[in-house]
């Protein structure tokens, strides 16, 4: 009896121990899979799947095949926004092969995180073409995406080759006709970006296309921006012109204007149209001279000046009662703020930094306006290599027309504007000597001279100096009058104008190249040419990798004649709009800097 009694007791002990045991293994599975969810980690699965994905939200990722690439087997990355995980970079092959049927490796399990990014309410297909400088290229190579398809913003990246899947709204028809590099047989189906627990050293960012940079206007237009803190007359104004910009009649090219220059010659004129009949500017009449409201005409910065003193000038633009304004500028000069707080090595770029923030509060406490938007009806011109860092805090919601047009340093496409960098010789007569010859009598295949300011120069001359009988590529040239003519003549004689970016990207030879009618080869990584909203600049220059130096003449070379002369014509068509005049006229550079101010204010412009 006591012996039955004592295993009684014995199978209990057991039977509560391995309850326990269970217990204490159940627990341990439910907390694992509640910390892979909370640090958005993968999970390991608990059923096989016969193929399976990583879902979130609308957004799908499916195994990658290195042989095939179909519209349901591609790797899905975010190339802009790349992190080394524990100091190692993350890796442009990083494949999610199967998740369901293989055990993810431990450390990129402890380390990586997914990041679904919102797509826009809107979609619609783009018809892309590819363009290649007058070579064939097989209809096989086009994509056609279904007008209904409502596929998120996204770049793919695979084996270095990036498909563009376009958010698209009304104003897609902007992006008629612009080619769009792709590779056919691809579907984008998501966007992801990689990020480690723990920030660490970004990894260097590849150079960014002029077709990417195409495809985040397109992103940035179907966005939507912050609303007002209250609205006003002046916002139903402009949602009113949004419409009709939208809805704008079908036109290919007028006595003014030509088609195959812009992206949408329709949506231009429409827009120019309603800019000259409702568009109204208030100027902050604070600011202390010279800084504020006294520009520098003359220099390779000249362009803030002649802007300011032209807007300043202005009668049909402005306005006197800042409640009527759609626009409010704000007229300093970055160069001769540069010029007078920053004056030896001992100086800060902070002092001029706090000097605006100064100018800015005191704007702040005298008017309402900047605080129901946030600034983003408000708008700078900013010419100097700073300007860019200098208005990246405090101004960073306005609309800024910087010459300094680095989209790796914080320029924003479709809200920011490229202002053109123009060397103005003559105040008096800033088109003095304007024109250049025909094509025929162009012996030089490129021309370039200039200082050795930056990395990229010195490389250019030590790949082509002295190389090539028809390729004219120095260092500086005389700056007396025979050494200015000198330069002058080589721009006029040479097909192609090397535009090789100094310290920063931008540089005077892109529009002293349209000046004197010379295409313009543009080597610049993560440049933004000027009135990139509107103009379509692959249809007048070249654009060239920093890395394709050694290659830069057998990419000149392997342009037709047919194509170089038709490129050659259109840098005449689109001279009009970089030119500056004492008495602004039509579609001057004027026009066109204000122009697109408007457009991209248009374009944030959401109903309430």
């Amino acid at each position: 009896m006591g012996i039955t009694l004592l295993q009684q007791k014995l199978c209990h002990v057991e039977t509560r121990r391995l309850i326990l045991i269970m217990i204490v293994i159940a627990f341990t599975i439910l907390m694992f899979q509640s910390r892979s969810i909370i640090y958005g980690k993968y999970r390991l699965p608990i059923s096989p799947a016969k193929k399976a994905s990583v879902l979130s939200g609308s957004y799908m990722v499916h195994r990658v095949d290195h042989h095939n690439t179909n519209t349901s087997d591609l790797e899905t990355t975010n190339m802009y926004d790349y992190e080394e995980v524990n100091g190692e970079d993350a890796g442009d092959d990083l494949e999610l092969d199967d998740v369901t049927k293989r055990n993810i490796d431990q450390s990129l399990r402890n380390e990586l995180k997914l990041e679904s990014i919102a797509a826009p309410k809107n979609s619609l297909g783009v018809n892309r073409t590819i363009k290649n400088y007058g070579k064939e290229v097989s209809k096989d190579s086009v994509v056609e995406l279904d007008a209904n398809s409502i596929t998120p913003p996204s770049l793919v990246k695979r084996n270095k080759q990036f498909v563009e899947t376009l958010p698209v709204n009304k104003h897609t028809d902007l992006f008629k006709n612009v080619p769009f590099p792709c590779k056919s047989n691809s579907t984008s189906i998501g966007h992801l970006t990689m990020r480690g627990r723990r920030r660490g050293r970004r990894r260097e960012q590849e150079p960014m296309l002029v077709s990417e940079m195409n495809s985040l206007l397109l992103q940035s237009i179907a966005s939507s921006r912050p609303m007002p803190r209250w609205s006003s007359a002046r916002d139903r104004e402009l949602l009113s012109a949004k419409l009709q910009i939208n809805n704008a009649p079908a036109i290919r090219s007028t006595p003014e204007l030509y088609g195959s220059v812009f992206r949408n010659i329709s949506i231009f004129k429409r827009s120019y149209e309603l800019m000259e009949s409702i568009l109204k500017v208030y100027i902050y009449k604070e600011g202390e001279k010279p800084i504020f409201h006294q520009p520098n005409l003359r220099g390779i910065y000249a362009s803030e000046g002649w802007f300011i003193k032209l807007m300043e000038g202005n009668k049909q633009f402005v306005v006197r009662d800042p409640r009527k304004a759609h626009l409010f500028f704000l007229p300093f000069s970055s160069q001769i703020l540069r010029t007078i707080l920053y004056k030896d090595s001992s100086s800060s770029w902070k002092n001029l930094e706090k000097y605006l923030k100064n100018y800015l509060d005191l704007i702040r406490g005298k008017y309402r306006f900047w605080d129901r938007t946030d600034g983003a009806d408000h708008f700078l011109v900013g010419c100097h290599d700073w300007a860019l860092k200098l208005t990246r805090n405090h101004m960073s919601k306005c609309i800024r027309a910087l010459c300094n047009s680095n989209i790796a340093k914080g320029f924003k496409i479709g809200k920011d504007v490229t202002l053109p960098v123009t060397a103005i010789r003559s105040a008096e007569n800033p088109i003095k000597d304007l024109g250049g010859n025909p094509p025929s009598k162009r012996p030089l295949l490129a021309f370039f001279a200039g200082s050795m300011h930056g990395d990229l120069r010195p490389m250019l001359l030590h790949h082509w100096e002295n190389k090539e009988a028809d390729m004219k590529i120095v260092g500086s040239m005389p700056r007396d009058l025979k050494g200015k003519e000198t330069y002058r003549e080589n721009m006029r004689s040479s097909k192609y104008c090397i535009c090789a970016k100094g310290y920063e990207v931008h540089t005077p030879r892109v529009v002293e190249a349209i000046f004197y009618e010379c295409v313009p080869v543009i080597i610049s990584d993560n440049y933004v040419p000027p009135f990139f909203e509107m103009l379509n600049w692959e249809a007048f220059s070249v654009f060239v990798l920093e890395k394709d130096i050694p290659n830069l003449r057998n990419i000149l070379l392997s342009i037709t004649d047919e194509k170089y002369i038709e490129m050659q014509k259109r840098v005449k068509m689109v001279q009009r709009h970089f030119l500056w005049h004492k008495k602004p006229v039509k579609y001057d550079l004027f026009h066109m800097i204000l122009h697109s101010v408007w457009y991209n204010r248009i374009s944030q412009v959401k109903p309430r």
